[in-house]
């Protein structure tokens, strides 16, 4: 097995154990099409405490990845690991139902599209996956929504259906209740792709905030320019990890190459 280098370290954090192992991953989805392979065989250690981010253009294989280390897909060959709460998970050899269970309480998924429920208040939003595990009573599962949307500073709507807000506002509610039942991991898939850079900059607040709370931060983009951002990150290019960055031409510029 070759190990994928490391790209763009801040921090000394490698230095202790990972948290996360990814096993030479194979993602292959199959269609009327044809077979179309997503994952080529990725190595990669994620450690406790950083901010990592995969950065590829689109179409790379970043959201399959990151679906695959969360488990909401099937991985075609590899494996997963995570270290966390003192266990030793391989993610992809739980049932379906333990991964659920598994996943609500260890690693915490933030979508682009924010994915809130529109006929439940953001509060309420807050306190479902709260209820579904189980952790809290009915009056403590409100208390800790609260306390959550207050950390991400929206807590003056919480009230609101999620139509009435703005789309910073709804990313700072789908963090909120991703940390629903304090999992040690975050991971989010392009969380500020479709924020202005303002917006985008107080979502980058939120994650620090985590950080110097301990929490693991994987992050998925498409942004170049958002690498110093990070502790360290990964560059991904047609499934595989590489060391350059692919050029992403800007769709703005005249200039630029199209891409059909």
């Amino acid at each position: 097995m070759t190990t994928n280098p490391v790209y763009s370290s801040k921090s000394a954090l490698q230095n202790t154990a990972p948290q996360i192992e990814l096993r030479g991953l194979v993602k292959v989805y199959s269609s009327e099409a044809g077979e179309f392979t997503a994952l080529r065989g990725i190595n990669a250690q994620i450690y406790p405490g950083e901010f990592l981010g995969i950065i590829g253009k689109s179409g790379a294989g970043k959201s399959t990845l990151l679906n695959m280390i969360t488990g909401v897909d099937h991985l075609t060959q590899g494996e997963v690991l995570v270290h966390a709460g003192g266990q030793d998970v391989s993610v992809h050899r739980l049932s379906e139902d333990d991964m659920a269970l598994w996943r609500g309480r260890t690693m915490g998924v933030v979508f682009q599209s924010f994915q809130l429920l529109p006929m439940l208040t953001l509060l309420e939003n807050v306190i479902l996956p709260i209820d579904l595990c189980g952790n809290y009573s009915p009056r403590a599962s409100r208390l800790r929504a609260m306390e959550l949307l207050e950390l991400v500073e929206i807590e003056e709507h919480a009230n609101k259906l999620p139509a009435y807000i703005s789309g910073g506002q709804q990313q700072r509610v789908a963090i909120a209740r991703a940390l629903a039942n304090d999992p040690p991991i975050l991971v989010a898939d392009e969380p500020t792709g479709s924020l202005d850079s303002v917006t985008a900059d107080h979502i980058f607040e939120v994650f620090e905030h985590l950080l110097e709370r301990g929490k693991t931060i994987v992050m998925v983009t498409h942004d170049l320019g958002l690498m110093p951002r990070f502790n360290r990150h990964l560059l991904i290019a047609d499934g595989e990890m590489v060391t350059e960055p692919t050029p992403i031409p800007d769709p703005v510029s005249p200039s630029a190459p199209r891409r059909n």
